[in-house]
């Protein structure tokens, strides 16, 4: 198996990269680091090219010589989608449809997709089932949903064969430490909450205090980027010509904003200042993923997203590493490897 990861050097996608080399995976990743870093893969193994020009992809895929594709690349900013929705269309959609165009140019048929739980309608409590009406509330929730689409098209059309993974919230850091969450515009719940924590932001912002829940806040369905990896390994080997499918990924449970900062306070051991502000346009109250496709498809079940433990290493990312990937361009003599001070003595597999 030679496989690509297009938008590898994100954050999920790079440590989807990193699992799949630990396991002696020919991984190649091509990203445009336009959010992704280039310190979180290997150099060696880093093609950069802007994944519309379907050329460039082609030319990725015959020389690399793959046969499987994981698609994460794209744009992810649920409040950014809304303000400039014609950049999530043209990276999302027309990316996506490159991509494909390229894999059929190559003869490569087999993708895994990064999609998401956004493309689900909001207003039930109970846990999402992938049989579940999709009804996007957002742009960036339409754009994933749109290449789904795309991806049964050309299952059907071109006997590709595909998979869609509908993460809830990804969350959490690799168990050593040495890579985590990165964003250049920070907008997730648990970064921003764990560098309140450790008073490297001034205050944390709850988006309404007064939703239908046990206690006024969000609930969402958090899953660690330890299970995601595991999860697209093993639908890799589940791929099948001619047949689109999906399934949720997520933890099975849900935990709400305040007992976010509680476990942020527990662990890092300092009082969270926080404020309420009014809720986002496009948020739920609840959102959960019934996990029992994915469990039975897939033979997947999440071994490191309990709260505490997604928690505990988004911390110690964090408490290492104030400012993200920076640290490592600094501190990197050595560009085989990736190496912080932390990371003095670990290469990337």
């Amino acid at each position: 198996m030679r496989v690509l990861m297009t938008g590898g050097a994100g954050y999920v996608g790079s440590a989807c990269y990193r699992s799949m080399r630990a396991r002696g995976i020919e991984a190649f990743v091509l990203d445009d680091l336009s959010e992704g870093h280039a310190e979180a893969v290997e150099p060696t193994r880093l093609r950069t090219a802007d994944l519309r020009d379907t050329e460039a992809v082609a030319r990725v895929l015959r020389d690399d010589r793959i046969d499987h594709v994981v698609h994460f690349a794209g744009l992810t900013s649920v409040p950014d989608s809304i303000r400039i929705p014609s950049e999530y269309w043209s990276v999302n959609v027309d990316g996506s449809r490159s991509l494909l165009e390229a894999m059929r140019a190559t003869g490569v048929s087999k993708i895994v997709f990064s999609s998401t739980a956004a493309v689900y309608a909001h207003g039930s409590d109970e846990p999402l089932r992938e049989g579940d009406l999709v009804a996007p509330a957002t742009p960036y929730g339409t754009s994933k949903l749109a290449v789904e689409y795309l991806l049964q098209a050309y299952a059907d059309a071109y006997g590709i064969a595909a998979t869609a993974l509908r993460y809830f919230n990804a969350s959490g850091a690799d168990a050593d430490g040495c890579h985590g969450e990165a964003h250049r515009h920070e907008t997730h719940v648990i970064p921003l909450l764990v560098k309140t924590a450790l008073r490297q932001r001034p205050a944390f912002t709850v988006f309404g205090d007064s939703w239908r829940t046990h206690d006024g806040s969000c609930v969402r369905d958090f899953v660690s980027v330890q299970d995601l990896a595991e999860a697209h390994r093993l639908a890799l080997a589940k791929l099948r010509p001619g047949r689109f499918t999906s399934f949720n990924l997520g933890s099975g449970h849900g935990s709400s904003v305040f007992e976010l900062i509680k476990a942020a306070e527990e662990i890092v051991g300092e009082k969270v200042r926080f404020m309420v502000a009014d809720p986002r346009p496009g948020d739920p109250a609840v959102l959960l993923a019934d996990i029992a496709l994915a469990e039975a498809g897939l033979g997947w079940r999440p071994t490191h997203s309990d709260m505490r433990s997604i928690m505990a290493s988004a911390v110690r990312w964090h408490r290492g590493h104030p400012d993200g990937y920076e640290v490592f361009a600094a501190r990197t003599l050595d560009r085989t490897s990736v190496r912080s001070a932390d990371c003095s003595s670990r290469s990337i597999v």
